[in-house]
């Protein structure tokens, strides 16, 4: 038996509770874990709190990251003992997830943990700062260089604005940091912010084609902010847009692509294949200090996440959320 998160579904609506599993339910796979740690992502609050239709197939157990070790293999590519890493697959989606004591995955969904990385820190990072490092790594693949200028983060407070920050900062770049969150100026800063400004300056409707500003961009929020942002990249710049925290619309026009060659990078993290994995935790184990993973994290046990995937829903959470699915 084990410990897990399910998200049922029946006439009467979603629940959500902690239950005993016996391992026998446990979906088909062939490489069996034993989790020591899970995240809380975007996604995983909006599985949890029913905000949006995520979960595919009920009952689930959620949580689209985690790390362990593998306990029995049948796949040629692992074996009893590796330490192993988790994001995304549609795991959490539409088989079980890793807020969960044990784990059953295939393997070619795995990739190891990297040696600069313990179990809780690699889910300090989670898919939400993995999906930050796909996202410097499009923007450098894109020619965007620390001497053309700022490059903007939106959503910086949340886990893949956090990241950005950081990553981008280890890379040499001048980084402004969006925020709704006054407060959390300081923060920002000992990240790598070197300036913040207000999240409303991008959040309503603009003009087509606005001040140059940005050498490039990394936007979690979708909607009218990325729309402005957009509007505001120099000739030749690049948006990396990763996320939909405002909204999965966009209300612009082609004018920042036509008239001044910006390019918008759609960054996907759930089916990335594993060159682009390996390439992005090589960045993380590169550039992301320790310190700056404590700044990031709150860890919380797992009869919690509940309740903070409904505040972080709520944009109440700061950084990255960490589960010990063992307490």
């Amino acid at each position: 038996m084990f410990s897990a998160i399910v998200i049922d579904k029946n006439d009467a609506g979603q629940s959500v509770s902690v239950q005993q599993l016996d391992e026998s339910a446990l979906p088909e796979g062939d490489v069996l874990i034993d989790v020591a740690y899970s995240t809380l992502n975007y996604k995983d609050g909006l599985a949890i709190t029913g905000s949006s239709p995520v979960v595919r197939k009920f009952p689930m157990v959620p949580g689209i990251d985690l790390a362990g070790t593998v306990r029995e293999s049948n796949s040629a590519e692992w074996k009893a003992g590796d330490k192993v890493v988790l994001n995304g697959w549609g795991v959490g989606e539409g088989h079980w997830g890793g807020l969960a004591r044990v784990a059953r995955l295939k393997g070619e969904w795995l990739v190891p943990l990297p040696s600069a990385f313990t179990a809780r820190q690699a889910m300090a990072i989670g898919t939400a700062g993995y999906t930050a490092a796909l996202c410097v790594d499009a923007l450098v693949n894109a020619g965007v260089t620390p001497d053309q200028g700022e490059v903007l983060v939106t959503g910086a407070t949340g886990g893949v604005g956090s990241v950005a920050v950081a990553l981008l900062k280890a890379a040499g770049f001048t980084v402004v940091a969006a925020t709704g969150k006054a407060s959390e100026g300081d923060y920002l800063a000992k990240l790598g912010a070197d300036s913040v400004i207000d999240r409303a300056t991008l959040s309503e409707k603009g003009k087509a084609l606005q001040k140059e500003r940005w050498a490039g961009v990394v936007d979690a929020v979708g909607s009218f902010t990325l729309a402005n942002a957009c509007a505001q990249t120099r000739y030749g710049g690049a948006v990396a847009a990763c996320g939909l925290a405002q909204g999965a619309d966009f209300p612009a026009t082609v004018m920042p692509f036509i008239l001044r060659g910006v390019r918008l990078l759609g960054v996907d993290s759930v089916m990335a294949p594993r060159s682009l994995r390996t390439k992005a935790y090589e960045r993380l184990a590169r550039d992301l200090d320790a310190a700056s993973l404590e700044a990031i994290a709150t860890e919380i046990a797992l009869a919690d996440a509940p309740a903070a995937a409904a505040d972080l829903i709520a944009g109440k959470i700061r950084g990255r959320v960490v589960v010990d699915v063992n307490r």
